[in-house]
């Protein structure tokens, strides 16, 4: 019995290293070190993918994800550095070291939790499907024998893969190097329906003003969170720590209210 008990505790103190508030940081982690040391943090983000990060029409790096970063690197002292990756390797652009971290809509899961560690989530989402206005679907079961687009390498991808029944009654998948690329195949008629966020799905229908619809029934809600490398704990609870400060005074309020006209953070709740 008390074997097991120890064995229980053990595994306890294992996976709560896993995520900010873990156990205290090894002194072999020197990746906090390592970023305040070069005076940059780096973001790793898919620039195509408002509002939390993108491009606006001066070619700038814009997005919730960035000021919320920015104010992150501000407050821990060095200056933040946007990265464009490609999302389909982002977990390889971070593990050779490109990167310091991906901020940029990240859906935890539990497989990428098995490479990548995360901070706590900030904020709630949802796999949504987009069709045009004029689509006679209605629902999910509407899309039997139609062909759905999404991005490569995204949690809308693995939200298809986790509704088994749902994608065997699809014509087909496709995938597209980003959101905005799927949805003007959408607009064109060349898929029915997409897949991807429910923030950036309203974000993209409010900007651009185009005919698109969002189905009422989901596919999966989930949580988006910072991404790390996996020993990398010691910069993910800083940036945690941080991000719980803003909180606190009403800072990220304040960037969420800007760019959803809401305060839809859950930091801190």
């Amino acid at each position: 019995m008390k074997r097991l008990a120890s064995l229980v505790l053990f595994a306890a103190l294992v996976c709560g290293a896993v995520f900010a508030g873990g156990s205290k940081d090894s002194a072999s982690d020197q990746s906090l070190k390592k970023v305040m040391d070069k005076g940059v943090f780096v973001l790793g983000l898919d620039d195509a993918f408002p509002p939390m990060g993108f491009r606006d029409s001066n070619n700038e790096i814009v997005g919730y994800d960035i000021d919320l970063a920015k104010e992150a690197a501000k407050r821990i002292g060095v200056k933040l550095q946007s990265q464009p990756i490609d999302w389909n390797a982002k977990e390889q652009e971070l593990n050779t070291g490109k990167i310091d971290c991906i901020w940029n809509g990240f859906t935890i899961t539990a497989d990428r939790a098995k490479v990548i560690a995360f901070t706590k989530p900030y904020l709630k989402n949802a796999q949504v499907v987009v069709v045009r206005a004029d689509s006679p679907v209605k629902s999910l079961a509407d899309l039997k024998g139609k062909s759905v687009g999404l991005q490569a390498g995204s949690s809308a991808a693995d939200a298809v893969d986790g509704a088994a029944d749902f994608k065997a009654s699809l014509k087909g998948v496709v995938e597209f190097k980003d959101n905005l690329t799927a949805l003007m195949d959408l607009e064109i008629k060349g898929v029915d329906a997409v897949v991807m966020d429910l923030l950036v799905a309203n974000d993209n229908i409010n900007r651009s003003g185009k005919a698109y619809r969002i189905l009422s029934e989901s596919l999966s809600p989930e949580d988006y969170g910072v991404g790390f490398r996996k020993n990398d704990l010691a910069l993910m609870n800083k940036v945690q720590e941080t991000l719980e400060a803003m909180a606190k005074d009403g800072t990220i309020a304040k960037i969420a209210t800007k760019w959803f006209g809401a305060d839809i953070s859950v930091v801190g709740k």
